[in-house]
């Protein structure tokens, strides 16, 4: 089968009943020990502000009451201008995989874009989903070719900006999946992470796109304001879509704490918080990037746009028990589709931190035989 451009596609696509030999489970809380400097988990470590903190511990005193949702629910709709039937409050994003995977079981050819977040296809395959995966090339900076999606595709999932590869895909490449007929996911957990100087809001985010058919935008709000521990995130997308959703939720889905977590990450004093923060983290990153590439045998695909880098160096998986020894844990690779045991993943931190950190890497390459 050959694309647009005419070349052979056939080496993109992948179709397998079986995980083969990834561990899609695993995540970056697992490399994380006491005493290790964190470059694993790409949550933001920083204290939560009074507006965030306030509410959340006002909250504690209507435990006895059965959660509503209805108010955050609201709130996060007209932060996205929607209507609040097409907002749906979730335990986290990773709830939403599961729920669409459930509630989307008649689907007939489900298909994930790796490299990605492997919680997608994990979730599919747990509910009985035959998963084919396509899988972007780090020569093209792994960026989204919406080409070597199947055209009879109808159910969709692609990342942006996406987890691990740090790469954001134009807008308009993910809309082209958009079509009658299939459900597309786009997960953009790290979208209050992207930052471009000049431009408003989140650059390449659909969560406002209403004229899409099938789109449903996954939304975290763990990453930035440090709540992995609470779980809360939200689904975007059409109300008959999201009812069928709702369905497939255990009843009480969302904690109290988590909904005045999800009122409060909406307002507009969080959004222009959110931006300022996504601003110094991309000069951050800039400078984690360029401090990478000049490590030896170090290198960094493509042009990084989140909170985290992918970097590819031979025996990664030695690397990575070096620095572990030295008191640095980082993500490994190996355990997502297109990728492979020559990758890690690096949380973005302060400059002090990344500096530390790179000369650490440094040592350990330049020790190895």
């Amino acid at each position: 089968m050959f694309g647009r451009n005419g070349r052979s596609q056939a080496c993109h696509r992948v179709r397998h009943a079986e995980p083969m030999s990834f561990d899609l489970d695993h995540h970056g809380d697992a490399e994380v020990g006491a005493g290790l400097i964190d470059l694993a988990v790409n949550v933001r470590h920083q204290a939560m502000p009074g507006w965030l903190a306030d509410p959340i511990a006002a909250s504690l005193g209507s435990l006895s009451a059965y959660p509503d949702e209805r108010g955050a629910t609201a709130a996060v709709a007209a932060r996205h201008r929607r209507d609040p039937a097409e907002v749906l409050l979730t335990a986290g994003a990773a709830q939403a995989f599961v729920l669409l995977a459930q509630a989307l079981r008649g689907a007939r050819r489900p298909v994930v874009v790796h490299p990605q977040f492997t919680e997608p296809e994990a979730a599919l395959r747990n509910a009985g989903h035959e998963v084919e995966r396509v899988i972007l090339r780090e020569a093209d900076g792994f960026r989204l070719d919406p080409g070597l999606v199947p055209e009879d595709a109808d159910l969709v999932f692609v990342g942006n900006p996406t987890n691990p590869t740090s790469v954001l895909h134009p807008a308009a490449d993910v809309a082209k999946l958009a079509r009658p007929g299939r459900v597309l996911v786009v997960d953009e957990a790290f979208a209050d992470t992207t930052f471009r100087a000049g431009a408003p809001g989140e650059p390449e985010s659909l969560a406002e796109r209403r004229d899409l058919p099938g789109l449903v935008v996954l939304r975290s709000l763990t990453k930035t304001w440090g709540l992995a521990g609470l779980r809360i995130g939200y689904a975007l997308g059409p109300a008959d879509l999201l009812r069928r959703l709702a369905a497939a939720r255990p009843l009480w889905a969302v904690s109290t704490p988590a909904l005045a977590a999800a009122a409060a990450c909406a307002s507009p004093v969080a959004v222009a918080a959110e931006r300022e923060i996504a601003g110094a983290l991309a000069a951050e990153r800039a400078h984690l990037v360029e401090q990478l590439r000049r490590v030896p045998s170090v290198t960094v695909p493509g042009d990084p746009a989140s909170a985290f880098v992918a970097v590819r160096v031979p025996g990664a998986q030695d690397v990575r028990a070096d620095l572990r020894k030295r008191g640095y844990a980082v993500r490994r690779g190996d355990t997502f589709p297109g990728l492979g045991p020559d990758w890690l993943r690096i949380a973005v931190r302060d400059t002090a931190t990344t500096d530390r950190f790179v000369q650490t890497l440094s040592e350990v390459i330049e020790e190895r035989p």
